[in-house]
C-alpha cells in the first residue's frame, strides 16, 4: 500500500553540492559530484543544485561531464545571480555561462532586502527590480525553467514588506516558475517565517513556492516545517545540514519529519528507507565526520542505555521510540555500560544465544563483569566489537583463533616518515609466524605487523582497515602514570565497529584494542 496516497506533495531541492560545499571543511571534487548524482537517483525525483557555472574550474568541468550522464529522476540545476548593476542580461557573463552549462533548470538569486540593495549593490531600489525582472525574462526566453531565490527575503520583509513583495512580483511577472523565500542569515523565528510565507500566499496565490533556510539560530528544520504548513511546496536544504556557518536545513531530518509526522508526500517509502545509508554516503564523500546524534539517521537516534528504558522497549517499542527505526533504514541499538540492567545484557546476548532467558546465571555474570570493567576505565558504548568478544567468552562460544607469542616495538622520532618498527611472533594452530614491519608510529607498525603475520591464515584481514584511533587519559592528575583508554575503529566494507584497550601503558592499551579488532574481524567474517 502506498502510504503517500492522498497526501500533499512536497518537492525537494537539494543544494548539498553547492550550498553544502560552502561549509567549513567540506569539499567535493568533480568526480565526487558525478558520483553523488549517480547515487542520489535512489532518493527519487528531486532537484540537485550542482554548482555555479563560471565560479571555478571545478564547476565548469562538472557541467561539461554531467551532460554525459543520463539521470532519469534527478533534474540538475545551475545556480547563479542576476546580471550586474547597469548591465544588460544579453551582456551578462554570469547569465551566459548559466545558459552554456546546459542545465534545463536555472536558479538565480536577487536581493529582496532594501538594506542589501543600498549597502551591497549600491543601487537604487528600482534598479534592483530591473535586474530581477530582466534577468529572469532573459533566461525564460531561452527556454529554461527559472527559479528565483529571494535572498534575505525574511529580513527584508520585516523591515520593508512592500519592497520585499515587489521583488517577488518582479520575478514572477517575468516568468519565474517559482520564488524561493530565503532566510539567508538564519536568524528568523518560526512565527516570522510563517508571516512572511502567508504574505506571499495571500498576495500572489502561487501554485508553487519554495523555502530556503539557514541554521544560524538552530531553527532551520523547524522554520522549514512552519513554512510548509503555511503553504510552501518545495523544501531546499542539504544532507546532514552541511553549509556555510551553522549550515542549512537538514534534509536528513526534514524529509522524514514531513513525511512521517505530517500529511505530506516527499519521497517514496523505498527512498525513505535508504535515508540513513545515503546520509552516511554524503558524509564519507565529503570527508566529513558523520554526526551520530542526528535525528532519524544517527547511530544514537534509536540507542537505549538505561536499564529501565531497555526493559520497557523490549516489551513495547512505542514506550521509548517515536517510530520504527527500519522506516528510515536505521536500527535499534541496546547500549551496554555501567548503567545497564539485565534487559540490556540479555538483548545483546540473544544475538548469539536466541533462546537465552533473563534468569540464566550467565546474564548476571556478564552484567557484573561489564560493570566492573567499566569501573576500571573501559567504555563499551564505543567499543561494540570488544563487548561482543567478551560476551562470547562468557557464554563459551569464543576461542582465540591465534596466539601472540611475543611482540616488540621500537620508535625513532627522527628516523623519517616510517619511524617505528614492530616485530611480532604469532601462532595459528601448530604453525608459528615471526615477522617485522615498519610503520608511521608504533601503533601503525604493530597493526601492520599483526595483519601481515595473520592475513595468509585469515584473508578477511586484507579487506579490513583501521579507520580511527582515539586516546583518552582518564586521570590527568597522575601524569605519566595515568590510566589510558585507547579505542580503534575498524572497517570492512561499510561496516564499522570499535574495540578498546585500557592500561597505564599506551602501547599495551593500543595492542589490546588492536588484538580485539583483529579477533572480532576474524570471528565475524571467517568463523561465525
Amino acid at each position: 500500500m502506498n502510504q503517500n496516497q492522498g497526501k500533499k506533495k512536497i518537492t525537494v531541492y537539494d543544494t548539498t553540492l553547492r550550498d553544502g560545499a560552502q561549509g567549513e571543511g567540506i569539499h567535493f571534487s568533480t568526480q565526487d559530484k558525478l558520483s553523488y548524482v549517480k547515487r542520489i537517483e535512489e532518493m527519487g525525483s528531486l532537484y540537485v543544485e550542482a554548482g555555479w557555472p563560471g565560479a571555478n574550474p571545478r564547476d565548469e568541468e562538472f557541467f561539461q561531464q554531467v551532460q554525459k550522464l543520463t539521470p532519469s529522476k534527478v533534474r540538475i540545476a545551475a545556480f547563479g545571480s542576476t546580471c550586474k548593476v547597469n548591465e544588460s542580461p544579453e551582456q551578462s557573463d554570469i547569465l551566459l555561462k548559466l545558459l552554456a552549462s546546459g542545465a534545463e533548470t536555472i536558479t538565480i538569486f536577487g536581493k529582496s532586502w532594501d538594506l542589501h540593495v543600498r549597502d551591497v549593490l549600491r543601487a537604487t531600489l528600482e534598479e534592483n527590480l530591473r535586474l530581477i525582472r530582466e534577468s529572469v525574462s532573459f533566461l525564460v526566453n531561452q527556454g529554461r525553467e527559472v527559479f528565483f531565490d529571494a535572498e534575505h527575503y525574511f529580513d527584508g520583509f520585516k523591515e520593508n514588506p512592500d519592497y520585499a513583495l515587489k521583488c517577488i512580483a518582479a520575478a514572477l511577472d517575468a516568468g519565474a516558475v517559482m520564488a524561493i523565500l530565503c532566510d539567508t542569515n538564519g536568524g528568523s523565528l518560526p512565527e516570522e517565517i510563517a508571516q512572511g510565507v502567508r504574505a506571499v500566499m495571500q498576495e500572489f496565490k502561487p501554485q508553487e513556492l519554495g523555502i530556503h533556510v539557514h541554521n544560524d539560530s538552530g531553527l532551520a528544520v523547524a522554520n522549514s516545517l512552519v513554512a510548509v504548513e503555511a503553504g510552501v511546496t518545495q523544501i531546499q536544504g542539504t544532507w546532514n545540514g552541511f553549509g556555510e556557518r551553522c549550515g542549512n536545513a537538514n534534509l536528513s531530518t526534514l524529509i522524514p519529519l514531513l513525511q512521517l509526522k505530517g500529511e505530506y508526500s516527499v519521497v517514496s517509502d523505498s527512498a525513505l528507507s535508504k535515508i540513513t545509508s545515503f546520509s552516511r554516503f554524503v558524509a564519507e564523500l565529503s570527508n566529513a565526520t558523520f554526526d551520530e546524534k542526528q535525528p532519524y539517521v544517527g547511530r544514537s537516534a534509536f540507542a537505549h542505555k538505561a536499564g529501565m528504558h531497555v526493559d520497557a522497549i523490549l516489551k513495547n517499542q512505542r514506550t521509548f521510540e517515536h517510530m520504527d527505526p527500519a522506516g528510515v533504514g536505521n536500527e535499534r541499538r541496546i547500549l551496554i555500560s555501567d548503567q545497564a540492567g539485565k534487559a540490556n545484557i540479555l538483548e545483546r546476548l540473544r544475538r548469539f544465544e536466541p533462546t537465552m532467558l533473563k534468569e540464566d546465571p550467565l546474564v548476571e555474570k556478564a552484567m557484573f563483569e561489564i560493570k566492573a570493567m567499566e569501573h576500571s576505565g573501559f567504555q563499551f558504548e564505543a567499543a561494540e566489537g570488544s563487548l561482543d568478544l567478551l560476551l562470547l567468552q562468557i557464554i563459551g562460544k569464543f576461542s582465540p583463533p591465534f596466539e601472540v607469542l611475543d611482540y616488540h616495538v621500537w620508535s625513532e622520532p627522527f628516523r623519517g616518515e616510517l619511524d617505528s618498527v614492530a616485530v611480532v611472533k604469532v601462532k595459528v594452530g601448530s604453525e608459528s609466524v615471526h615477522i617485522a614491519s615498519e610503520g608511521n608510529g608504533p601503533v601503525n607498525a604493530l597493526d601492520t605487523a599483526l595483519r601481515q603475520a595473520l592475513v595468509s591464515f585469515f584473508p578477511i584481514l586484507g579487506k579490513s582497515e583501521l579507520v580511527n584511533y582515539k586516546v583518552r587519559v582518564l586521570d590527568g592528575s597522575l601524569g605519566t602514570e595515568a590510566i589510558v583508554r585507547v579505542i580503534v575503529d575498524t572497517r570492512v566494507g561499510r561496516e564499522v565497529w570499535g574495540t578498546i584497550g585500557v592500561s597505564t601503558n599506551i602501547l599495551k592499551a593500543s595492542a589490546q584494542a588492536l588484538l580485539d579488532a583483529i579477533n572480532w574481524t576474524i570471528w565475524k567474517f571467517e568463523i561465525e
